[in-house]
């Protein structure tokens, strides 16, 4: 299953590697679709593919580290 997220990072987590560990963490693949970061703000359009409850874990780990998550209506149905 593949799933479309609007990513809004405050400028404290700007500087970590949040995508990295996602993909330590979780059993999903990150595809980067748009991205426009700054030294104030970071905004990512995000695809995660895996699995439905390791795409909500994963989710919910960007919203528990301070980034606000919001999906793209137009998901991917595969």
């Amino acid at each position: 299953m593949k799933k479309r997220f609007y990513l809004t990072y405050p400028k404290e987590q700007v500087q970590e590697p949040l995508l990295y560990q996602c993909n330590k963490l979780f059993k999903v693949v990150t595809n980067v679709r748009q991205a426009s970061v700054s030294d104030k703000i970071g905004l990512v359009a995000l695809e995660l593919d895996g699995e439905p409850d390791e795409i909500e874990k994963a989710v919910r780990f960007f919203v528990e580290k301070g980034v606000k998550v919001e999906p793209i209506e137009l998901d991917i149905i595969e």
